[in-house]
């Protein structure tokens, strides 16, 4: 079906089918295909969380051996191994159009079958507090990006596997957290229920937030849907895990970097008991792991 479409557009002759290229290398991200791993890690240099530096660097000093694996002026890629699994973290600029760049040139030139999005968050619904962790289990499509790429109805919704994973490592490392729906939306100011400069608002902003919130959803963020829809649209698995800073509906004060550091500890454990599940689910030959397969604990 899509080679149908793309046979019968009348520009297909003037841009390249797999993206720009310098050098040999994807223009965006410089990426080296052969170092990219399995299970990728999508960050943003977001001072929100309070990282000392290079969200990627900071984050590869937890793996083994860690390797550059991709750098230009917009994204850094550094890649190692954590208690086995072959990791790639990701760190380039804000929103889902960002997420679009990098993730297009990963899902076109590599391999990698799981990409995860590890950020911060404001709090939404009530229950969740500054520290808290939220696993998506979807994401609100509030985005226009996906909207690029597929209907507003379509779901985004966060592989079954990679939530059961980061849950599993969430609870063993007993960090406080939640499951539940996790909305994206780029504007992150009158759309997030926050004013705009001088104090500007719209009548529907002043909504935004209680709506939400009486629909179940946890938390916001800008990345959250890119991730799991592009990846789920391309057939890999997508997921995602968001420390929160504060919450708008509780009037619970921004800290800056709240939980970020767990969220990291998490998503690395969650990646590393993943992995012992894909090999567990390969060596049973089946297409998705199970719990009559050996436990996350065992793996």
């Amino acid at each position: 079906m899509r080679s149908r479409v793309w046979q019968q557009y009348a520009h297909r002759e003037h841009v390249p089918l797999e993206g720009l290229t310098i050098d040999g290398r994807p223009a965006l991200t410089g990426l080296d295909s052969e170092l990219v791993g399995d299970y990728v890690l999508i960050t943003v240099r977001d001072p929100l969380c309070a990282y000392d530096d290079d969200p990627a660097e900071q984050i590869a000093r937890r793996l083994d051996q860690p390797t550059i694996a991709g750098r230009t002026g917009m994204f850094s890629l550094w890649s190692g191994r954590f208690n086995g699994a072959s990791i790639t973290v990701v760190s380039g600029g804000s929103g889902a159009p960002e997420v679009e760049l990098a993730m297009h040139e990963l899902l076109q030139f590599t391999d990698a079958g799981t990409y995860l999005r590890v950020g911060g968050s404001g709090g939404i619904h009530p229950k969740v507090a500054p520290g808290d962790l939220v696993i998506a289990t979807a994401a609100v499509r509030d985005d226009g990006m996906t909207a690029a790429y597929v209907p507003p109805s379509w779901p985004a919704a966060a592989s079954p596997e990679v939530v059961l994973a980061l849950a599993a490592a969430a609870a063993e490392l007993g960090v406080p957290h939640h499951l539940g729906l996790t909305r994206s939306t780029d504007s992150d100011f009158v759309g997030g229920g926050r004013p705009g400069v001088g104090g500007y608002f719209q009548p529907w902003h002043s909504e935004l937030v209680d709506t939400w919130a009486r629909a179940g959803v946890l938390n916001g963020d800008r990345e959250s849907s890119a991730v799991i829809t592009l990846a789920t649209l391309f057939g890999r698995r997508g997921g995602s895990i968001c420390s929160v800073a504060d919450n708008i509906s509780t009037g619970a004060k921004f800290q800056a970097g709240a939980g970020h550091t767990a969220a990291i500890d998490v998503a690395l454990h969650g990646v590393a008991l993943l992995a012992g599940m894909d090999a567990a689910r390969d060596a049973a030959g089946l297409s998705i792991w199970n719990p009559r397969l050996p436990s996350l604990g065992d793996t």
